[in-house]
């Protein structure tokens, strides 16, 4: 299959393939790229995986993810911390230089998105110093305001450069997600402030269908389902300068329920057909 030079499955799209059924999946249909899940790959064993990926000549994208650091309590702070310091960890072993971070939602009966926001930038403070040591950037993902109270205080591209421009561009950045970005107009002005700080550090693929479904986390569509011009979004960030690796991230139950290696030649030929 011609036109996947900077394709990248990510390992949540085809999550119903085990580790090794994706990286021989993807060795015969030529793909070239993966981003990683932490708890698939700590069940299969981190240096492991590691090896298994390299051998395949596959290139880690991407390892998701790091971040919920909006806690208040000392305890769960101080926990949140060392979990990401083993993300930093883990990405290295892996041999990404990409950790998605998804900042956390309100904790329970709080109001305050600033706070959160705010406990979100204490936290890079330590976190930040801690990945560019071990040559990982972190990659701050804004989510759809729909996930603003319990998965992420950070809704829109340009609080989460807000917050990335505390520190330097080596060591924290954006995701630039289509799905959840798609809706507001201002995103392709912040891409380009993203990108002329360096700050893109990784960009993923999925679409927008209606209805959403019950339990709107899995409602993401295969490319080319849904409302979005996947191509035009690729033109704002190749305009900022981003060259590196196009990630295809879907959740999304009824994909879930198909055959992994059907699904993955799918998304290999959707991504030819709309982003290459």
């Amino acid at each position: 299959m011609t036109g996947l030079a900077r394709f990248s499955i990510n390992q949540m799209t085809v999550r119903q393939l085990s580790l090794p059924e994706l990286v021989g999946a993807c060795r015969d249909l030529g793909v070239p790229g993966v981003g990683l899940w932490r708890e698939p790959v700590r069940a299969y064993g981190v240096e492991a995986a590691a090896g298994l990926v390299r051998d395949a000549g596959l290139t880690v994208t991407t390892l998701c993810r790091g971040g919920f650091l909006t806690a208040t309590g000392v305890g769960e702070r101080a926990a949140a911390l060392a979990d990401n310091r083993r993300a930093v960890d883990e990405a290295a072993t892996l041999g990404t230089g990409t950790l998605v971070l998804v900042p956390g939602g309100l904790p329970a009966g709080s109001r305050d998105l600033r706070g959160a926001r705010e406990r979100v930038a204490e936290a890079l403070a330590e976190l930040g110093p801690y990945a560019g040591e071990h040559g990982v950037k972190l990659a701050i993902e804004p989510l759809h305001p729909m996930f603003a109270s319990d998965r992420c205080v950070v809704s829109t591209l340009a609080q989460a450069l807000d917050l990335a421009e505390r520190f330097p561009a080596h060591q924290v950045g954006v995701t630039v997600d289509t799905y959840h970005l798609w809706w507001d107009d201002t995103a392709p002005a912040q891409i380009a402030r993203a990108g002329a700080q360096g700050r893109i550090h990784a960009f993923q693929l999925a679409d927008w269908i209606t209805p959403l479904p019950e339990g709107v986390l899995n409602g993401r569509g295969q490319i080319g389902d849904g409302a979005i011009d996947m191509r035009e979004w690729k033109g704002y960030v190749e305009a900022a300068g981003y060259t590196g690796a196009i990630e295809v991230e879907l959740f999304n139950d009824a994909l879930w329920a198909r055959d992994g290696r059907e699904l993955l030649a799918e998304t290999a030929a959707r991504f030819t057909e709309h982003a290459a």
